[in-house]
């Protein structure tokens, strides 16, 4: 879905690379012609009317452009999008002086995304949104598990009785994963396809499901079945089943912008939104509203914090009911039947990287007590877990940069 614009505010002017330049870059290529490896061409669209094209870039060594790939390098199709983001960036220093935020949101994996850039012009806060946005939508399409020319959809086509191929992010999405499984001793599984049609029928039609159908589901499940060659890149299922990585993708999705942002070194500060999930870049005094699980209209409690990020699960973001009850949409896949006394665990991280991630969805069914246990060791950490009765649970590291604040009740 196409993200919206849009800009606020006036603030100061920014360090410009060229007066009245600004360029909007839409692509970039290899040059495939003799004598041209480590060359890239940039493809430029709408030159602002008022503007100039002094600054723009047709073709350019890799290690002029940009530091961090080696002139000559083979270019994976991530590699040469994120060089193609960092000379977006900055090319958009070209221009006049910046606004207070620049906006722009869409819609990734059915959820609201948004990229607030502060104290950017219009070039530059949109180079970081579409690095951000662009990035988020490759996410989800190579490892959709509806879109049946994604990764995830090959594999579980052909991996049921040999050996399938996939690149080096599928297979760390997939250990990952598996990592999770045996973490949670099977409460997060990424084989639950089965169980899926069971409960949106049961939603349909407002009537439980029949026990001996969650046991069958339950039986053609269990990611023990997914085999796995990390050498050589390889994923094998020893039973016909099928795998689904969306508890972990919003997750992924931050770890990859915290990189990005990493590289492109935005001099402004960035705040990422994708859910209820929240990434923080750059020095500011940020603050998480966590919702009232039981009105959606309230907040509940906040966070505060220098930069970092705040991963959501909510029991009752979606829930469902049945025979007259509330069911959460999480489901302990141990199993088959929705989280019970759960309604919203939120975890601040001061940094998020690959090796250190650990998704809320994975947190949540491992129940309170495990959870916290984990997260307690978990340095400059903090958290707060909302049980079924609204009581809430907060944990606050020593050396946390975040700070919890209970919302005050009038009435």
């Amino acid at each position: 879905m196409a993200g919206a614009a849009e800009t606020a505010g006036d603030g100061a002017a920014r360090p410009k690379m060229m007066e009245n330049a600004r360029i909007l870059l839409i692509s970039v290529t290899p040059l495939a012609l003799p004598g041209t490896a480590g060359f890239m061409e940039f493809r430029i669209q709408n030159i602002l009317p008022g503007y100039t094209a002094g600054c723009g870039i047709e073709r350019a060594p890799l290690k002029k452009v940009f530091s961090l790939y080696e002139q000559g390098e083979t270019m994976t199709n991530t590699s040469l999008r994120t060089a193609a983001l960092a000379a977006a960036l900055a090319l958009a220093g070209c221009g006049k002086s910046g606004q207070d935020a620049y906006r722009q949101t869409s819609a990734i994996m059915n959820v609201p995304a948004q990229v607030i850039v502060y104290g950017a012009d219009e070039a530059a806060g949109k180079a970081i949104a579409d690095a951000v946005l662009g990035e988020w939508n490759r996410i989800s399409g190579e490892f959709s598990f509806s879109d049946p020319y994604s990764v995830t959809s090959l594999v579980n086509r052909k991996a049921y009785g040999e050996w399938v191929k996939v690149d080096a992010e599928f297979m760390g999405l997939l250990r990952l994963a598996l990592d999770y499984y045996r973490l949670t001793d099977g409460a997060f599984d990424i084989t639950f396809a089965p169980l899926w049609p069971i409960w949106k029928e049961a939603a349909s039609t407002k009537k439980m499901p029949a026990k001996e159908d969650i046991e069958r589901a339950l039986a053609t499940m269990g990611s023990n079945n997914i085999q796995v060659d990390p050498a050589r890149l390889m994923v094998r299922f020893s039973r016909p089943v099928q795998i689904n990585l969306g508890g972990i993708l919003r997750g992924y999705c931050f770890v990859r912008a915290a990189e990005l942002l990493r590289q492109m070194a935005p001099p402004y500060p960035v705040e990422l939104r994708l859910g209820s999930n929240m990434l923080a870049y750059g020095r500011r005094d940020w603050e998480y509203s966590v919702t009232d699980p039981f009105n959606d209209d309230k907040s509940f409690g906040s966070f505060s914090f220098g930069d970092g990020v705040l991963m959501s699960s909510s029991g009752r973001e979606h829930f469902v009911q049945i025979e007259g009850k509330l069911y959460s949409h999480m489901l302990d896949l141990k199993t088959g039947y929705p989280l019970e006394d759960f309604s919203s665990l939120v975890v601040y991280f001061p940094k998020l990287e690959s090796e250190s991630f650990l998704a809320s969805a994975v947190l949540a069914v491992m129940g309170k007590e495990k959870a916290l246990g984990i997260i307690g060791k978990m340095k400059g950490t903090a958290a707060v877990w909302i049980d079924g009765s609204g009581k809430e649970t907060v944990l606050v590291n020593e050396g946390s940069g975040a700070k919890w604040s209970k919302a005050r009740r009038l009435f």
